[in-house]
């Protein structure tokens, strides 16, 4: 009696695993097509988001709930409907506005000396000069009686002027990283100074009694 022998073809078997096996990777791949898109899509509309909210003046704990957007937009309608709110962020702006305008700003090296236009604004509450290649600040200084900030960081500044002393309302002088050798004795007359930074002036050894 003779055996009878069966036979598989695997090649059938292996193409239906093959077809399988990439039905199944093309599905994957168009999962995480789908999730990155998705994902993509969401950072888009959390960024507009926020550029709108920061547009209107939103305060960022509106829209931030532990460390994470929150994309309802009612808080743009609730904004939007509230004049309140509203009338508050154009105070704001209102504010900064009016603040600016007493406040001197300058920087970079193309300045090797303050503006003449300067002295006509004796009005100025602070001065922000830093990054210049400025040497030294004018004796007509003493007539801005109403300067609060001295800003002066990283300039080629070599000395203080004595009038220094007449800036009464003085509150803040910072004079780091320039070429000071030596501190007016007068400065000990600005009897509102709170805060003096003379960090990075290598040169200085002491400070006058009078300071």
């Amino acid at each position: 009696m003779g055996h009878q022998v069966i036979i598989f073809d695997f090649s059938v078997i292996r193409g239906l695993w093959e077809t399988r096996v990439k039905k199944n990777k093309e599905r994957q791949r168009k999962e995480k097509e789908r999730l990155e898109k998705s994902a993509l899509e969401k950072i888009k509309q959390e960024w507009n988001l926020i550029l709108e909210c920061r547009k209107k003046g939103i305060p960022q704990s509106k829209y931030l709930k532990n460390g994470f957007v929150d994309t309802n937009e009612k808080n743009l309608d609730t904004y939007g409907k509230n004049p309140q709110l509203q009338k508050r962020h154009a105070l704001s702006n209102e504010v900064n506005k009016e603040r600016s305008k007493f406040i001197f700003q300058l920087s970079g090296e193309q300045w090797t000396e303050l503006p003449d236009s300067l002295k006509e604004q004796t009005y100025l509450k602070e001065w922000h000069v830093y990054n210049t290649l400025i040497q030294n600040i004018p004796a007509y200084i003493a007539l801005f009686q109403d300067l609060s900030v001295l800003e002066l960081s990283k300039n080629r500044i070599s000395h203080l002027p004595v009038e220094i002393g007449c800036l009464k309302n003085l509150k803040v002088l910072n004079v780091s990283f320039n070429n000071l050798k030596s501190v007016p004795p007068e400065l000990g007359d600005c009897e509102n100074l709170e805060k003096l930074d003379l960090s990075g002036n290598m040169e200085i050894t002491e400070l006058p009694f009078e300071v």
